[in-house]
């Protein structure tokens, strides 16, 4: 079409292209990449979100198709689901939020979209009322969706409402509808992309294998640069859970996450997937095929006083799918003091097996600047695992859930880190063993938030041994709960 402007940018049109197949569950060991992934890349320029028919040239002159994601339905008993995918909401007035947080990385351009999603306080459909205020104290409600995506930019759309959110109570799936389709009743539960677009004028809805929405900026942000349209589509294939591949999945925080204590809670949904469709940001167009991708998840009271993290997905040096997810908070202890400790975690997924360091197996230790640097290692009884993060990219602010002042301003992240990690095994008395992992990337995720951040914050996290032989007790909630269902809490 006239109108339009297709680019191509050479580094980004190297890989050969692999025709997309669908999804396939059948067996819990799935595809794994063999060096350099084969994917296919392009940016198109557009006017209109509906008016891409062109196909761009790469550098052998060959057309790259364009991107059509392929919509399953979500499966029931998946493989790699891991606990807590679910919805965790109880029905009750107590303070509480739930977080979602799923993001796909373009390695060809080094670029990476990452969508967050969050509902305040969903026992109150919409805004408190005096007397309600006066029964409760204040809260905060509504839902929020946020994105930040190519070149830093961000977008924000969020409503004080929370009537049209759905969430399942088993299983990874969740939307919202902030403006429905003329005459039309908001989803309340997985549909088809056709039939959420009929229902749906801007919104999302998301599952493990389903991605898609369209939002448009409310005009709150005035700290950074914005897009004022997003729109997005693409299917997703998980690689890791949170466990070994073909095991049973694990809680990341335990199986103690089983019960309102020590929250927030936080769970990794998948720590690695492959992820083909399109999102358009403004009047460009990503397609993408196979791109790396993540998601993770938080619920609870509040978020910690402080934290950091570290997630990427994209590395050199590495001859398979590799996934690094590594975050510390200073979270209150329950009770009605103000006593609060430090909490930490390291987990790498290589060659289907997962590498985990957590206080109740070993020690994590860790160096985090007010922005810049980011240095944590931990060991426990087989291994050691070092990783260093810098970054020279100023960082976006994004918002998150407050008890202070609901959806507000109180983390900073970037998608442009320069990262190395080495994990190697640990001999008996202690000396470097085995080299597994000596990996380097340039698209790591960082993130501090919370404070006050006077200082550079150095901690270090180790359960007491009793603790860490209660926690590391290889409990099986999920079925315990099984020979009793109806007790079973929501989002387990």
């Amino acid at each position: 079409m006239e109108n339009l402007c297709s680019i191509a940018n050479k580094s980004c049109f190297n890989s050969p292209i692999i025709p997309l197949k669908p999804a396939s569950f059948s067996k819990p060991e799935l595809r794994f990449r063999k060096k350099k992934s084969s994917h296919s890349f392009a940016v198109k320029f557009t006017l209109k979100a509906d008016s891409i028919n062109s196909s761009i040239v790469n550098d052998s002159g060959t057309d790259i198709v364009n991107v059509q994601p392929v919509y399953e339905p979500t499966p029931s008993n998946r493989p790699l689901r891991t606990p807590h995918s679910g919805y965790h909401f109880d029905g009750t007035a107590r303070k509480f939020f739930e977080g979602w947080y799923f993001k796909v990385s373009i390695p060809e351009c080094r670029q990476s979209f990452c969508f967050m999603y969050s509902v305040e306080n969903p026992a109150f459909p919409k805004k408190l009322s005096k007397l309600e205020e006066a029964q409760y104290g204040p809260r905060f409600t509504g839902v929020g969706a946020q994105i930040l995506g190519a070149d830093d930019k961000y977008i924000c759309q969020y409503t004080e409402e929370s009537r049209n959110f759905w969430g399942n109570r088993n299983e990874l799936m969740l939307g919202n509808t902030f403006v429905s389709q003329k005459n039309m009743q908001p989803p309340k539960k997985e549909m088809t992309p056709q039939e959420f677009n009929g229902r749906v004028s801007e919104g999302f809805q998301v599952t493990p294998l389903w991605h898609q929405g369209f939002i448009r900026d409310d005009g709150r942000t005035n700290y950074t640069e914005i897009v004022k349209t997003a729109r997005w589509a693409y299917n997703t294939r998980p690689v890791y859970g949170w466990g070994n591949v073909g095991s049973k999945q694990k809680p990341t925080a335990g199986w103690l996450a089983a019960f309102p204590v020590f929250e927030p809670h936080w769970q990794i949904c998948m720590a690695g997937g492959l992820s083909t469709g399109w999102i358009e940001w403004d009047d460009k167009r990503y397609e993408f095929k196979n791109a790396p991708s993540y998601s993770e998840k938080n619920w609870g009271g509040a978020f910690p006083r402080k934290w950091f993290w570290v997630q990427c997905n994209v590395f050199e040096g590495a001859t398979g799918e590799v996934a690094l997810t590594a975050a510390g908070g200073l979270r209150q202890l329950p009770g009605l003091s103000e006593t609060f400790e430090n909490a930490a975690l390291i987990g790498v997924h290589y060659g289907g097996v997962f590498y985990e360091f957590v206080p109740w197996n070993g020690v994590v230790n860790w160096e985090i600047a007010q922005w810049g640097h980011w240095c944590i290692s931990a060991e426990n009884e087989t291994h050691t695992i070092e990783l260093e993060a810098t970054t020279k990219d100023s960082g976006t602010t994004l918002r998150a859930p407050t008890s202070e002042a609901g959806l507000a301003p109180a983390c900073k992240d970037t998608c442009f880190g320069d990262l190395r990690l080495r994990l190697w095994e640990r001999r008996f008395d202690g000396t470097e063993g085995k080299v597994i992992l000596d990996v380097t990337s340039k698209m790591a995720a960082l993130e501090v938030g919370g404070g006050p951040w006077f200082s550079t914050w150095k901690g270090k996290s180790r359960s007491p041994d009793i603790i860490s032989s209660v926690v590391g007790l290889p409990v099986d909630v999920e079925g315990i709960y099984g020979l009793a269902p109806f007790l079973k809490p929501p989002g387990l």
